[in-house]
């Protein structure tokens, strides 16, 4: 059980990884006026399948904190970044979702949003670090 929550992450996080070098096109375009190739639809619906993957895999991970520890949040950092990461899923799920609904010219949505996940991408990278520790104190005893 204790496997789901790294494993979900972890697979959320490679996937976050692709969906940026997607969305490094559309800032080459936007900002730096160069020549490329956006996949808007494969960005839009890999960031939301990423997006969704993390919230997810925190979900799962209160729960089973809360299951099998009888605690939530007692996991230090590891625990209490997710008041950090929980908003910036938020705030990066509705205005991709925004931007794809509604198709138009802008520059200042565009870089926010994309500021916010390669914030929320360092974060999790955080975590992961930050979830091995936890990992090898209480599930293998290390």
């Amino acid at each position: 059980m204790f496997l789901i929550h790294p494993v979900i992450q972890l697979s959320a996080t490679l996937l976050a990884l692709y969906v940026l070098f997607l969305g490094i096109n559309r800032f080459r375009r936007l900002h730096l006026k160069q020549k490329t190739i956006f996949n808007w639809q494969r960005h839009v619906r890999f960031g939301s399948i990423t997006l969704l993957l993390w919230l997810l895999g925190l979900i799962i991970g209160l729960v089973v904190v809360k299951q099998y520890w009888h605690g939530v949040l007692i996991t230090s950092h590891h625990g209490n970044r997710l008041f950090l990461i929980l908003p910036l899923i938020v705030i990066g799920l509705f205005s991709g979702w925004y931007m794809d609904r509604r198709k138009k010219q802008r520059v200042f949505l565009p870089l926010i949003h994309g500021c916010v996940n390669i914030v929320l991408i360092i974060l999790v990278l955080l975590q992961a670090l930050s979830g091995w520790q936890v990992y090898k104190a209480f599930v293998l005893g290390l």
